[in-house]
């Protein structure tokens, strides 16, 4: 199964925001997250709709507008955004199934997908805990420690 990037890149994208935020008071526009993220600002404003209908991000219209977090990150699990993006596969659903009819494959199967239920139950609960607040604070950690902040800094990476 590939991996589903759709989490990682709009945890991504808003801690961007929440940096942004704090240093200028101003929202990010979809073309500055879309730099961001390497992508087009449409998929970026298709994302945000999404995270926008649950209550994380709102959007203002209009010169000075753009994307802006809705609530404190010690207020937004990863959970949370998770489920605003749909769900997104993390770990597979169930093994393929490649040989039909195959009694090993039956059992091999049916062991994996019960495992793969348990595992997507522990991780879900494990990102129920985490908030972007958590996400924040350790780059924040990391800023403070890398031999490069200070140029990491004067492009717009602050801690």
């Amino acid at each position: 199964m590939k991996r589903d990037s759709r989490l990682s890149n709009i945890l991504h994208a808003l801690l961007h925001m929440a940096d942004h935020q704090a240093r200028t008071g101003a929202p990010m526009t979809s073309d500055q997250l879309a730099v961001c993220l390497s992508t087009n600002p449409v998929v970026v404003r298709r994302t945000m709709a999404g995270l926008r209908e649950q209550g994380l991000v709102a959007s203002e219209k209009g010169h000075g507008g753009g994307w802006r977090l809705a609530r404190p990150l010690d207020q937004v699990s990863l959970g949370q955004v998770h489920a605003a993006l749909g769900e997104p596969g993390l770990i597979p659903d169930a093994p393929p199934v490649e040989a039909e009819g195959c009694l090993v494959e039956a059992a091999v199967n049916d062991a994996l997908g019960e495992t793969y239920t348990a595992a997507r139950a522990l991780l879900i609960a494990r990102l129920n805990e985490i908030t972007l607040a958590d996400l924040a604070a350790d780059f924040s950690r990391r800023m403070a420690e890398h031999p490069k902040r200070d140029l990491l800094n004067a492009h717009g990476h602050t801690s």
